[in-house]
């Protein structure tokens, strides 16, 4: 099956993005988010120059959090916006708890087996693998097959979220806090791999945007 292809919309660039007040229309600002992801994506997957994903992929390292917050954060789960998002906090997430997102990782591999092939961690699951994966899932995004990447990002996220309940529940009893922070964070990683998931299916059918 072909890969869909984006519909390109009127082009916002990142300078005319970073001077956009805080404080603006709903209707706006979800324009703004829709515009500048369909642009940022569209250019560096028909340009298919590495260096440009390159400086994608660590867009948040140069430019700060803040400013992908500022366009996307707000965005619904199931666009483009939404997703770019989702995969951004969790390399960002990877880059500052390798060790412990690597030690959920490893709790639930065995028990979410499918999907750490899909995910496609190097086994042995360490640090250094999964921010090796949080780069590959996010230069994915721009060039290759993006439905493959977005699927990539939800079966990580689904395994680490396996790990994390095995974890809580372990706590239970004696660390009945971590335990149900631990609980919590399983939680929104299991929503944040299915977002991702539906994701991917509305890009095979050109429903993402």
């Amino acid at each position: 099956m072909a890969e869909p292809r984006y519909r390109r919309p009127a082009m916002l660039d990142m300078e005319m993005a970073d001077q956009i007040e805080g404080d603006i229309d709903p209707a706006d600002r979800a324009l703004i988010a829709h515009e500048t992801a369909a642009a940022i994506v569209g250019q560096a997957r028909e340009s298919g120059d590495p260096e440009l994903v390159g400086r994608l992929v660590r867009l948040v390292d140069e430019e700060g959090i803040d400013t992908v917050a500022m366009l996307w954060s707000r965005a619904d789960a199931h666009t483009l916006p939404g997703a770019l998002w989702r995969i951004y906090m969790i390399r960002e997430w990877v880059k500052h708890d390798a060790e412990m997102v690597a030690r959920s990782y490893h709790h639930g591999v065995q028990a979410a087996h499918v999907r750490h092939a899909i995910a496609g961690v190097e086994d042995p699951p360490g640090p250094d693998e999964v921010r090796s994966l949080a780069d590959s899932v996010l230069s994915g995004v721009f060039s290759g097959d993006l439905a493959v990447a977005l699927e990539r990002a939800g079966a990580f996220c689904r395994v680490v979220a396996t790990g994390a309940a095995f974890e809580a529940q372990s706590d239970e009893g004696h660390a009945d806090a971590r335990a149900h922070r631990t609980t919590m964070r399983a939680a929104q990683l299991l929503r944040t791999g299915e977002d991702l998931e539906k994701c991917a299916a509305m890009w095979r059918e050109d429903r993402l945007d």
